[in-house]
């Protein structure tokens, strides 16, 4: 089903949604998205897309919540590019940044999938991993520690850096 849903907003403010013939919220607008529907949102008087104002919503209502992507801080320096000559660019970069951060994102989850195999007990799995890294952390631990005694700075950590190992 490659088809766009399309999602009628009345002037009662209410979305309606044609596919499941319903009205719906901006919580299940938010579903939709998630599940990777297309859909686009248009004014049932107007026929206008307003598919962005929708979205906007959306985020608004995210961030009210209690864990907020947009400090204020980056609020302001959004606001301030509308209008200037840049604006196009910023909205270009926001969007290649937010693309290599998702696929960047995709291959760590892919690299540690793998890496954990199909471990039955993958917090065992972690922990063995962890484990085999502890003598290369000890001995980087020791050499720093070393080069600090060189010094004669932490002589006594190094000691007991050492009984630890």
């Amino acid at each position: 089903m490659n088809e766009i849903r399309v999602i009628k907003k009345y002037p009662n403010r209410r979305l309606y949604d044609t596919n499941v013939s319903r009205y719906i919220t901006l919580e299940e607008v938010r579903q939709l998205v998630l599940s990777n529907v297309k859909f686009r949102v248009e004014d049932k008087r107007t026929r206008d897309d307003i598919t962005r104002s929708i979205l906007l919503q959306v985020i608004s209502e995210q961030e009210e919540g209690g864990n907020p992507i947009f400090s204020s801080e980056l609020l302001v320096h959004i606001i301030r590019f509308y209008g200037d000559p840049m604006q196009i660019s910023i909205s270009r970069y926001l969007e290649l940044s937010i693309q290599l951060f998702m696929d960047q994102h995709q291959n760590f989850a892919e690299q540690l999938r793998g890496l954990l195999g199909q471990a039955q007990q993958p917090v065992q799995r972690l922990k063995d991993i962890a484990d085999r890294q502890k003598p290369i952390w000890r001995a980087v631990r020791r050499e720093f520690l070393k080069s600090l005694s060189r010094a004669k700075v932490i002589k006594p950590l190094l000691e007991r850096s050492d009984e630890e190992a």
